[in-house]
């Protein structure tokens, strides 16, 4: 039975019970990337490729800063967060460790869950209030009891929930099922083959997957006894150091791992790249080995607009899609503000607000709010007149436009 078909039939009958490593279980097979070598969400981090692309897109999205807004006359104007979205999880859990945890279990897993533990005075799409107070829970103790695409039951640990009662988001989805896919499963024969090298590599270097060399009698054949006797004079005389004593018969060859070792790099190279793929950065950011590109960047703001919009911008706008349903009330809407991966360099900034000035379209008061520095006092204004002669800086409005940036 294929992938695809074990995958629907868990959900097409009636009350099933899935747990959210099941999806992971599907490619049970593909999981084995070597003999002793078991592939899931938790033993996936043990590789370094993995954990420094999860950390990336995690600690990114964790440092957005996250804005409500709502339209006036067609504008759109800033109103203030609910708690939920200044501390989820309390006076003990900001909104900057919920976001990372959060993106963290979506990237590895394609499902984020927590307990809405408090709610909101404010009336939402359910008739109940909004979510107050959000505890995130730890994967493997989620279970789901579904009907088709439909979650009927949250199991967590041993109570029960309906769905009203829980926070899901999830990613890597596909039509029908009512669980995000986890890129560990799809991933595991690379990560697999991976942690294979790394097992090799610990196993090899430690002498326990091969004799570390052979004690070759070159002039007779002996039997077991006299070769144990021969190991064991020979171990006792190098163990510490020591020179090993012989005549013209016995012969010592340390075997070498060249090929191996050489095959050990070239895994450990192509599996980051694999799994760079796999979990959406770019491998030169995570370190790997990158050839044959010709892609170049004039300055890091076009790198990181890039990264932005090929890799993190889809999971961003899929996060504002969920926050905006579930945590605000219409016609408010929730966005992550992307500047904070954008920022440019101080002459690329300043260029870039000098030619929005020259071309009146953004204020000189406007641009020293980005500062946070007020508008130019008439005192200042004629300094500069002492200084280059006539007035360099246009008249300016008193107060700066909110949320205006270059």
């Amino acid at each position: 039975m294929g992938a695809w078909s074990k995958v629907r039939r868990m959900f097409t009958r009636d009350a099933n019970i899935v747990t959210a490593e099941d999806l992971l279980n599907l490619a049970r097979e593909g999981r084995l990337g070597g003999k002793n070598v078991h592939v899931t969400n938790a033993t996936a981090l043990r590789h370094s490729g993995v954990w420094a692309a999860l950390r990336l897109r995690a600690d990114l999205v964790s440092m957005m800063p996250i804005d409500v807004y709502r339209k006036v006359q067609g504008l759109q104007v800033e109103v203030p967060k609910p708690p939920v979205l200044v501390s989820p999880g309390g006076s003990e859990v900001g909104i900057k460790e919920w976001m990372y945890s959060t993106e963290f279990d979506l990237d590895r897993a394609g499902n984020c869950f927590g307990i809405i533990t408090e709610r909101s005075g404010v009336i939402g799409p359910d008739g109940r209030g909004l979510p107050g107070r959000i505890d995130l829970v730890e994967l493997g103790e989620v279970t789901v009891r579904a009907n088709g695409s439909q979650i009927k039951k949250f199991r967590i640990g041993q109570t029960e929930y309906d769905p009203w009662d829980i926070w899901h988001e999830k990613q890597y989805t596909v039509a029908g099922l009512p669980l995000g896919l986890s890129p560990v499963a799809y991933a595991a024969w690379t990560i697999g083959e991976s942690l294979s090298a790394q097992e090799f590599a610990r196993e090899w270097f430690g002498a326990g997957i091969v004799p570390s060399g052979t004690l070759k009698n070159v002039n007779k054949t002996i039997d077991k006894k006299a070769a144990r006797e021969a190991k064991e004079a020979f171990r006792a005389s190098v163990s510490n150091g020591d020179v090993f004593v012989h005549g013209a018969d016995w012969e010592y060859k340390p075997l070498q791992a060249v090929a191996q070792q050489a095959q050990f790099i070239e895994a450990r190279q192509y599996g980051l790249g694999d799994i760079a793929r796999f979990f959406g950065v770019p491998s030169d950011l995570i370190d790997a080995a990158v050839s044959g590109s010709s892609v170049t960047y004039a300055n890091i703001s076009q790198r990181n607009l890039q990264f932005l919009i090929m890799n993190l911008g889809p999971a961003i706008g899929r996060r504002e899609d969920a926050f905006s349903r579930r945590l605000v009330s219409n016609p408010r809407y929730v966005k992550l503000n992307t500047d904070s991966l954008l920022r440019m360099d101080p002459a690329a900034r300043a260029q870039t607000i000098k030619t929005r000035i020259d071309s009146r379209t953004l204020a000189p008061s406007e641009a020293r709010a980005f500062d946070d520095l007020p508008p130019f006092t008439e005192d200042q204004l004629a300094e500069f007149d002492r200084l280059f002669g006539s007035r360099s800086v246009p008249a300016q409005p008193t107060t700066a436009v909110p949320g205006a940036t270059p």
